[in-house]
């Protein structure tokens, strides 16, 4: 029976290539960042917003917030299509997994289910992920890294902008904070990543998990010019282009008479 997942057939054409002296296709660059952090009464995650494809920003303002469980969301960073895949994939485990049990969801079921696909592939499943939840344990806050390994901690970073928002956490975390200043540090550390990193940019979304409800703060703030306020998607009547600015240029035609034969001119315009 056939076994699924990667194929490495690529793996020897590039081989070839190499030897030959051609380079070979490279990793695409990618850049976030992502944070959580434990206060009081819950957990706040928070994000960019800004989808790069190597040096191209290919969207100014996606969702790297991803729903797992009524209790538990998750930030992911890497490859758009693994993080959003990995993460439809448990959470759609975790409903069946609620329908079967009756029981609300544990974080600590969510991250050994993130875990055990990473490891499986061995890192070639491109997601760092900051999972946290809070369920009848309280709130958790985990990360994932690509290749499986895990750590649970009161405040945490990934992605290009990582060291960044880092900074700001050690600065500035307390035991125990109150909501609004949990946010507000959250924020600050998104913001961080955002002016301090190539990779990261446009807004900042924040998700806050209590015991009994999630907030999810869509856009929470706005980092780009006004111009980018809009609503999405912009329709237009077919077969009409927008004219974002117009400009008249009057011209004027000079006509040069040379002496000679009557009725001989030359145009010098």
């Amino acid at each position: 029976m056939t076994q699924g997942g990667f194929q490495f057939d690529l793996c020897g054409r590039n081989a070839y290539l190499e030897a030959r002296g051609i380079k070979p296709p490279r990793f695409t660059k990618t850049g976030t960042t992502i944070a959580g952090l434990v206060f009081k009464d819950g957990v706040v995650l928070g994000a960019d917003t800004r989808s790069t494809s190597d040096t191209t920003v290919a969207d100014k303002n996606c969702e790297k917030i991803h729903y797992i469980a009524p209790n538990i969301y998750c930030c992911g960073a890497g490859t758009a299509a693994d993080t959003e895949n990995v993460t439809g994939m448990v959470s759609s485990s975790l409903e069946l997994h609620r329908y079967a049990t009756d029981r609300q969801t544990r974080v600590v079921t969510a991250l050994t289910l993130l875990k055990s696909h990473l490891f499986k592939y061995q890192g070639h499943v491109s997601a760092a992920l900051v999972l946290g939840g809070v369920d009848f344990k309280g709130p958790h806050l985990f990360t994932v890294y690509p290749h499986g390994s895990t750590d649970s901690l009161p405040y945490c970073t990934m992605g290009s902008g990582s060291l960044n928002a880092m900074a700001v956490f050690e600065d500035g975390f307390q035991e125990d904070m109150s909501e609004e200043d949990a946010k507000k540090l959250v924020a600050r550390a998104i913001r961080s990543g955002i002016y301090n990193d190539l990779g990261s940019g446009s807004n900042v979304d924040l998700c806050i998990i209590y015991k009994d409800k999630v907030d999810y703060l869509r856009n929470y703030e706005y980092l780009m010019d006004t111009t980018f306020k809009r609503a999405h998607p912009v329709k237009y009547t077919p077969g009409t282009t927008a004219v974002i600015k117009e400009k008249v240029y009057k011209l004027r035609q000079e006509v040069a008479v040379i002496p000679g034969e009557p009725g001989e001119a030359m145009d010098t315009s």
